[in-house]
């Protein structure tokens, strides 16, 4: 997640500057002008004509944020319905299905094909973490997720339980979303995976199917 998206990489109808301000918010969740400005390096008027487009079109909202003592500043953030413009790994047709095989074949019939979706993608992410030091494994299994529309990244989290050094994975797109919400078991079963691909304990701490903002993974070497 090291810089703006392509685009490619959020659905079409927006120009190069807006796509940015909407990734910018939601990785940032809450920005003011000068935030998104600086982030640009455009200015603010600039900026704020982008944001009165994508508030016509219901993306965008602004709301105010009293912060210590002073008038409350302006914050932009983006609203429920942005979540359209933003990759999707599967679409309705996926949820249909699963919801076709869970009155078939019960939970356990959807837990099993999602845990055969999970281990397809180990063996796509394993080649790339193979070899690799822990620390380089989580950087990498982020970029992976990045490229693959979950706007993800890692960052270390000092020390650990018991000695092992830590990390914590943040994505701020969930493309499965739609799944997650109604079939909690592609949450368990992707954590299941990173502990697998990683060797190590991870915790999901925040989920986007369970309303949060980001899906929060903390991470903890086992060697």
């Amino acid at each position: 997640m090291d810089s703006a998206p392509e685009s490619n990489e959020i659905a079409g109808g927006y120009s190069g500057p807006k796509k940015k301000i909407l990734y910018y918010l939601k990785v940032m969740q809450q920005a003011q002008l000068r935030d998104l400005a600086e982030a640009m390096k455009i200015s603010k008027m600039a900026v704020h004509k982008h944001l009165a487009v994508l508030q016509e079109r219901g993306l965008v909202e602004s709301i105010e944020i009293r912060k210590g003592v002073g008038r409350p500043k302006m914050f932009y953030q983006l609203t429920n319905d942005c979540k359209r413009v933003f990759p999707k790994a599967y679409n309705a047709v996926a949820v249909c299905a699963l919801d076709f095989i869970e009155r078939n074949m019960g939970k356990e019939g959807v837990e099993k094909i999602l845990r055969e979706r999970q281990s397809e993608l180990y063996d796509k992410y394993y080649p790339r973490l193979k070899g690799l030091t822990f620390d380089a494994k989580v950087k990498e299994l982020a970029r992976i997720r990045d490229e693959e529309g979950y706007i993800a990244e890692s960052k270390k989290h000092g020390r650990q339980k018991g000695g092992g050094s830590g990390h914590i994975l943040l994505e701020y797109n969930c493309p499965i979303l739609e799944i997650a919400e109604k079939h909690g078991e592609a949450c368990s079963t992707e954590v299941e995976m990173f502990e697998k691909l990683l060797d190590a304990k991870v915790e999901a701490t925040h989920r986007a199917a369970n309303g949060d903002r980001v899906c929060r993974f903390e991470i903890q070497n086992n060697s």
